[in-house]
């Protein structure tokens, strides 16, 4: 059964407000093999623990009907309140058990929830609702992350890697499949034509206040917050102090470029 990190109504929140859509360059992956592989048009696309429902919202500007599915009723309430597209819907279920009729789906995707679920399980339901010729697109970002901010990009970096290594002592043992880059994930997928593309680099602009929040909506962080409420609090306030000190700016509300690195399976039936 799917891992369940994100089930409160804070947390939920949290990751609606600060978790980024797929960057232009993991979009422009997706989409150039869904196109060479002829699964565009699709008569139903279904994001498999979807979250808050950035990837969905992506997804629904491309085809005509897209399904979000996760196992957080807190966190399909908040896709639901922030969607305002009519060819999107959302469900609660677990990514083990998708209601949806044998070689029904045209496209199923993943965005950063594959290492959360019984991958066995899911794989195979994959194969049973993803109809021949159907595709699957299942990506995460790394923790290969970076920051640029005019001449202090490098200590900027520097300064958030400290605070995010601090929290990586809270993570879950899950995010083995994000380090080995989705290797074991790649090589469950039972479909015959399949790839892994590992090095997908992507600019997402944000704001100093924004890199904080995004800290603050990983699973990791929010463990560390019932170990040690205190530390944790103090954690962020340190890291935004800091990275301000870094920039030599006061506002937190500050444009910064956050660098990440994608890896994207993807596979044919």
């Amino acid at each position: 059964m799917t891992t369940q990190m994100f089930e409160g109504k804070g947390h939920a929140a949290i990751y609606q407000k600060y978790r980024f859509a797929p960057g232009k360059e993991l979009q422009q992956t997706i989409l150039g093999y869904l196109q060479e592989k002829n699964a565009i048009p699709a008569e139903l696309v279904v994001d498999v623990g979807c979250g808050s429902g950035q990837g969905t919202h992506f997804l629904a500007e491309h085809f005509q009907k897209v399904v979000g599915t996760d196992i957080s009723e807190a966190q399909i309430q908040e896709a639901r309140d922030t969607s305002s597209m009519p060819n999107v819907s959302y469900l609660v279920c677990p990514a083990e058990e998708l209601p949806f009729q044998d070689g029904s789906v045209g496209v199923l995707t993943s965005f950063t929830a594959a290492h959360w679920f019984d991958i066995g399980k899911f794989m195979r339901e994959a194969e049973r609702v993803v109809k021949p010729g159907g595709c699957v697109a299942i990506s995460t970002y790394t923790v290969d992350m970076s920051l640029r901010y005019g001449h202090c990009s490098e200590q900027l970096t520097k300064v958030f890697r400290e605070g995010w290594d601090q929290i990586l002592k809270y993570s879950h043992n899950r995010i083995k499949y994000v380090l080995d880059n989705y290797k074991e994930i790649f090589e469950a997928l039972p479909f015959p034509d399949k790839k892994r593309i590992t090095d997908i680099y992507d600019k997402i602009p944000m704001t100093v206040e924004g890199v904080v929040g995004y800290v603050e909506s990983a699973s990791s962080y929010q463990t560390f917050m019932k170990n040690d409420p205190e530390a944790a609090k103090s954690l962020l306030r340190e890291t935004e102090k800091r990275m301000l000190e870094t920039m030599g700016v006061s506002s937190r509300e500050t444009p910064v470029e956050f660098w990440v690195r994608h890896v994207c399976v993807l596979g044919c039936k």
